[in-house]
Order: C-alpha cells, then sequence, then structure tokens
C-alpha cells in the first residue's frame, strides 16, 4: 500500500520527513541536552516575533524583555482581529496552514501555523500513536467526528479521509437505527482503531452494551481507541474498555496548537515537550509548583507564522507532581475556565461538578443515554437529557439531595427530556454552560 498520507502531506508543502526527524531527534535527547533546547527555543521563538510579527511586539510592548516571567499572558480575545493583522513578515495565506478554533470556549479565531510547524504537529501525532502500533499510512481508522454539510466543504473532508485512510461515522444523528448502522460497518470492515470525540463513542458503547455486544468480537483486528475533544470520566471508560474490548487512550489537544497531552503505554497523560512548552499559572499569573491547580498557559516552540506564546487556552488543570521539564505529566484537567457556576451564596462551582454528581445518580440503571447542565440564573439550572423512560420523583429527589449535600441549598432545578441533544457544527456535545 502506498504511503499516501505521507505522499498528501509532501504534495501540499508540509515536510513531513524532516519534521519527523527532528521530532524523533528531540525525544532522544537527555535530561540536560532537553534543558538546552528548551531554553534555546523559548528564546528563539520570542525574539522571531518581536523583530517580525507586529502584533506581538505591540502585545509586550517593547522588542526586549528581561525574563520569561515579564511575557504577557496572550488570551482569545487578543486573537479576535484580522488574521491579516497577527501574521508574521514574510507569512500570509497562501504559504501557510489556516484553520478555525471550535469555538468550544466561546471565542473562536481564524489562525496560522507555518507549514513546517503544521508537519511537526503531525510529525508529534504519528509518534504517540505509534506507542500503540497505529501508523497512518496503513491502519485503518473508524472516525467518530463531525463533517462540513456543504457540498464542497463535504468532499474535501472525503477526499482527505480517504488519503488518510479512515472510514467516517457522522454523529450528528445517534439514533438506534444508525447506531445499529455502525454495527454493520465493524463487522464488514478491519479497522484498526477508533478515533473521535467522546460522547458519541460512549453513546455507541452504551448501545452495545444493550445489544450485548463487545465490539472486538465482531471486529477483531481493532487495537486501540483514542477519545479527544470532550471529558473522559472514569466510569466511562471503564464502560468503554468493557464494550470495545481495547485500550481506551485519552487525548488532549487544541487545534491552535498541537496535541497538548496523549496517554502513555504506562497509563500517564504524557505532555508533549517536544514541540510545545506548558505551563499552569494561578490568577496572578506566576508559576505554580506541580501537584497545584491552575490555568494552563502554553507556548508553541515552532509556530513562525503566527504567536501562541504564553497563550492562555481557557482550562484549568494539574500537572503531577513526578513531572519533569522534559517529561511533564497532567495529573488532571479539570474544565474550561468559562465552565464555572457562580451560586447565590458566591460559592464558585465548576461545572463539572454538577455533572459529576448528577452522572453518579442519573446513571445508575442505564436508562438516561446522554445529558447537558444550563444555568440560566444564580439559583437556577435545566438538566436536559435523552432516556428510554422519564425520570422519576425517587431519582430527582436524589439529585436535589446530593446537590444540597454538594453544593448549597435553595437551588432550582427543571429536568427537561429530550430525544436528542444539540450539538455544535463539528458534533461536540458542550456538557455545561452558564448563562449568568
Amino acid at each position: 500500500m502506498l504511503p499516501l498520507f505521507d505522499l498528501s502531506l509532501q504534495l501540499n508543502g508540509y515536510p513531513i520527513k524532516q519534521s519527523t526527524a527532528e521530532l524523533r531527534q528531540i525525544a532522544a535527547l537527555s535530561q540536560k541536552e532537553y534543558e538546552a533546547f528548551l531554553t534555546h527555543k523559548k528564546k528563539e521563538i520570542v525574539s522571531f516575533h518581536l523583530e517580525n510579527n507586529s502584533f506581538y511586539k505591540e502585545l509586550v510592548g517593547t522588542s526586549d524583555y528581561e525574563n520569561w516571567s515579564n511575557l504577557p499572558i496572550l488570551n482569545k480575545k487578543n486573537l479576535q482581529k484580522p488574521l491579516l493583522e497577527r501574521l508574521s513578515s514574510g507569512y500570509n495565506t497562501k504559504n501557510s496552514y489556516l484553520n478555525k478554533t471550535s469555538g468550544s470556549s466561546g471565542d473562536p479565531f481564524i489562525f496560522a501555523k507555518d507549514k513546517y510547524s503544521h508537519a511537526l504537529t503531525w510529525a508529534s501525532n504519528i509518534y504517540r500513536f505509534g506507542w500503540y502500533e497505529i501508523d497512518f499510512n496503513h491502519s485503518y481508522q473508524a472516525r467518530f467526528y463531525g463533517i462540513p454539510m456543504d457540498f464542497i466543504g463535504n468532499k474535501k473532508e472525503r477526499l482527505k479521509d480517504f488519503l488518510s485512510h479512515r472510514f467516517r461515522f457522522t454523529i450528528f444523528d445517534l439514533s438506534d437505527a444508525v447506531l445499529e448502522g455502525f454495527i454493520i460497518h465493524f463487522r464488514t470492515k478491519k479497522f484498526d482503531y477508533i478515533n473521535g470525540y467522546t460522547s458519541s463513542i460512549v453513546l455507541f458503547a452504551k448501545f452495545l452494551q444493550k445489544k450485548n455486544i463487545v465490539l472486538t468480537t465482531i471486529c477483531p483486528t481493532l487495537k486501540a481507541c483514542m477519545v479527544t475533544s470532550e471529558m473522559l470520566f472514569e466510569d466511562d471508560k471503564i464502560l468503554l474498555e468493557k464494550q470495545l474490548g481495547i485500550p481506551i487512550i485519552n487525548e488532549y489537544g487544541a487545534s491552535e496548537l498541537d496535541l497538548i497531552a496523549f496517554q502513555n503505554p504506562e497509563g500517564e497523560w504524557q505532555v508533549n515537550s517536544e514541540t510545545l512548552f506548558v505551563e499552569i499559572l494561578d490568577e496572578n499569573n506566576k508559576v505554580l509548583p506541580y501537584g497545584q491547580e491552575g490555568r494552563i498557559v502554553i507556548t508553541s516552540l515552532f509556530n513562525k507564522a503566527h504567536p501562541f506564546i504564553r497563550y492562555e487556552i481557557g482550562d484549568i488543570g494539574i500537572l503531577d507532581e513526578k513531572s519533569t521539564l522534559q517529561k511533564p505529566i497532567l495529573k488532571k484537567l479539570i474544565g474550561r475556565t468559562n465552565d464555572v457556576a457562580v451560586l447565590p451564596s458566591g460559592k464558585k462551582a465548576p461545572g463539572l461538578t454538577f455533572y459529576y454528581i448528577t452522572k453518579s445518580i442519573i446513571e445508575d440503571d442505564g436508562n438516561v443515554k446522554e445529558f447537558v447542565i444550563k444555568q440560566t440564573q444564580t439559583n437556577t439550572f435545566e438538566i436536559k437529557y435523552v432516556s428510554e423512560t422519564e425520570l422519576n420523583l425517587v431519582q430527582i429527589e436524589k439529585i436535589e439531595k446530593a446537590i444540597i449535600l454538594y453544593l448549597e441549598p435553595n437551588l432550582k432545578f427543571s429536568f427537561i427530556r429530550k430525544n436528542s441533544l444539540k450539538r455544535n457544527k463539528r458534533g461536540k456535545l458542550k456538557q455545561f454552560k452558564s448563562m449568568v
């Protein structure tokens, strides 16, 4: 089989061979060599953008800086201006890779990467997927993602799927009849791995559970499942492992950056330190020690077309105490900074708190397939859910008691049963949203 994936990247101007060679060189550095590499790359990328990027120079306020901690924190609102105003000298829309963020943080924007930097992103993916014997040129992917619905966008994505040796399951309709069709594809195609949005794959696993099917019994070629873009809860991971019959690998990335963290074969969520530098900061922009929770701030070490230097991605997380500069481990990803509910008492609670409380109770019998929570006022919440039968009073009372126990009394909840839940244009499911 021709290495179509590599060839398509090369033909589009992305030097995958050179970037793969450099990535492997970085991964092979000793700890001392890596520290010298990181110091050099941080200095190099800042100097480049201060010299060649008027947007970044204006943000910093000077063409020189004394130390790393003096550099400003770049956020998504800073980037909501025309792309041409943010590109570095020598880069344009023709010689760069362009894309748009998903907008899951509420602040979408168009970004650019130089072609070498984007090739490194693919080299990073290839390297990590290789830990599980997945080869992008030859391994067949079952892809659970959204797809553009317009004719040209749809055809472009289908061509990419062909070149990338993947079969796409569209996830905008996940009714039982459609999921039955998914099973037919798994019976008849020799998939090597599954990759896609967590909520869609979990819904498919629940359908398999109902049908009493373990996926590897009908598709024995499967080796692994990589879930991305949405939170993976521990009980969902257990369900996936049981019903799919393969290891479940947790992935955390951002289209404007790279693959940020990827679960290694030892079960650790290993941060990509080859192309990125990740910091955890407090509210005053001070770097927190390993083990403490804070805002995730990331620097892209190679992107010359567009600065992503000390860029606040909008997530909250913790780096493990056993992390090193060369091998940081993401201990926990807590959620997005904008997914926080402010309660009547003034208490702040991550939206995931509600999700955990509700999830543990209403999923006891497997009746509820999916749900989302929306805060409409400081004391008022809507829970929309998809289920075979309506929630009963006993279940609702249990949820209300748990909320008083974990949060505070006098919060009002309404429960709305739906046939399906609305996903965004890319097919993602936003599990908590505050309108306050």
